[in-house]
């Protein structure tokens, strides 16, 4: 712009130069030698005048107009960080200063876009929700991470083609269409089958329209339900466990108080027999009912642990060990113990004796006649390791995952004759986790089963 703008300049002053010398040549011959002086210097000074009223028309007028003129193909063209000759000279001026502000305007205007639009990316991209943008004719033309992850592949699979060639489920098929055809927002649900597990979904599909109302495409938004239908179904299932095991013992109670009220019993051994059992299934309800409030009281979020300082090896040679070793004599079942000494920490006692007495009965319960049971509690590094190991029944692979489960059992006879609940690990799992530790098993069928629990020596804070 500044090497047209003094080659114009040149080619002015040339043109008036030539103008002045064709003046002189003519007014040389009529006038006497002083008067050439005169009109030597008149032409001289005028042609000096008339080129600095070139250059200033050029500053004011020519200069911002070219530069105006290229900064308008520029912004036409994207670029809106061009910015064009400014002077404050009359209406040029104004121009010159309107395509600047236009231009910061629209650069301020294009960074805010921007901006948005990597904000709004996020957004999508880290919403829990699988999110697919379809355009008025079927292609689709945006995918977020999370449906990724739904549904596999990577983005260069799906944008770009037509839905149903990329996405074969039937149920959402329809859920486009009934959104195109219908213009208003529709529900569906499907199940998808994973490599390890099945996953439930639910699709929500919604039109999209512009200012005029014109459809011009659906978006498609995919919620993972899968943990919903998991809490319906262990719902259902804690209703139906806990309603079969009250329905047993709550059948005999009332089987034999209904003998012991319509038949007239001389024979007082029978009688006791009778009573006997009614004591001792009211006491398998009783048992029942404190676990499930104790295990109400673990799952509260609320629920508060009463730390103290716990001498660990004496409370679990004088409180815990008298209790198992008496019933594992019962059983005929060799009980080794190996706690370090000293051992200490941070603790709720009452809690963690819960967790000792129901992994030992537990190991009790599940090892027969003849076999042993082991418990190793010692300290490494900042954490008290308590292991306990038996010569038991063992589970399998496919057991394992499900034990901390309420009601599980992994043999329900042996464990309902001995009074057991089905909820004792259950009880564990959530005490363990409570002070910030964790609980591992490992079991082989028939071989026996191996509780290792890892309890940090001092509180833990959040």
């Amino acid at each position: 712009m500044k090497q047209s703008s003094t080659k114009l300049f040149i080619l002015y002053a040339f043109v008036v130069t030539l103008i002045l010398t064709a003046i002189g040549f003519i007014i040389m011959p009529l006038v006497t030698n002083n008067e050439r002086l005169i009109v030597f210097l008149t032409l001289f000074c005028g042609l000096i005048i008339f080129l600095i009223m070139i250059h200033q028309i050029m500053d004011r007028y020519i200069k911002p107009v070219q530069s105006a003129a290229t900064a308008a193909s520029e912004l036409v063209k994207g670029n809106y960080k061009v910015r064009t000759y400014e002077k404050q000279y009359g209406d040029a001026g104004k121009l010159s200063n309107s395509i600047n502000m236009l231009a910061r305007f629209l650069q301020e205007t294009t960074i805010q876009e921007k901006i948005q639009g990597n904000q709004l990316r996020t957004v999508i991209n880290n919403m829990e929700s699988g999110v697919m943008l379809i355009d008025e004719r079927g292609y689709v033309n945006l995918v977020n991470r999370k449906f990724l992850q739904l549904f596999g592949r990577s983005k260069k699979d799906y944008v770009g083609y037509l839905y149903y060639n990329v996405l074969e489920q039937e149920s959402i098929h329809r859920a486009v269409q009934e959104a195109f055809l219908y213009e208003e927002k529709v529900k569906n649900a499907f199940t998808i089958e994973m490599e390890i597990e099945k996953r439930y979904l639910e699709i929500v599909g919604a039109p999209v329209f512009n200012e005029t109302r014109t459809l011009k495409g659906a978006v498609l938004v995919f919620h993972d339900i899968t943990d919903l239908k998991h809490l319906e179904q262990m719902r259902k299932d804690f209703v139906a466990n806990v309603s079969h095991e009250l329905k047993t013992p709550i059948t005999s109670i009332k089987g034999f108080a209904e003998t012991l009220l319509d038949e007239e019993l001389d024979d007082l051994a029978l009688q006791q027999k009778f009573l006997k059992i009614i004591y001792k299934e009211s006491d398998r309800i009783q048992a029942l009912v404190h676990d499930l409030l104790e295990l109400s009281k673990l799952e509260k979020d609320e629920m508060q642990l009463h730390y103290q300082h716990v001498q660990l090896s004496e409370d679990v040679n004088q409180e815990i060990l008298p209790i198992i070793q008496h019933q594992a004599e019962n059983k005929n079942i060799q009980f080794i113990v190996d706690v370090e000494d000293n051992l200490t920490l941070e603790g709720d006692l009452n809690r963690l004796k819960q967790v000792f007495i129901n992994i030992l009965n537990n190991a009790v319960n599940y090892t027969s006649a003849g076999g042993c049971i082991y418990l190793n509690v010692k300290q490494i590094d900042d954490t008290i390791q308590i292991e306990v190991r038996d010569t038991g029944i063992g589970m399998s692979e496919d057991q394992i995952p499900r034990i901390f489960e309420r009601f599980y059992r992994v043999d329900k006879a042996r464990s309902r004759n001995t009074g057991g609940t089905g909820l004792g690990l259950a009880i564990v799992k959530h005490i363990v986790e409570a002070h910030k530790g964790k609980i591992e098993v490992h079991s082989r069928l028939e071989e026996g089963t191996t509780f290792t629990i890892h309890l940090p020596k001092t509180r833990q804070y959040l």
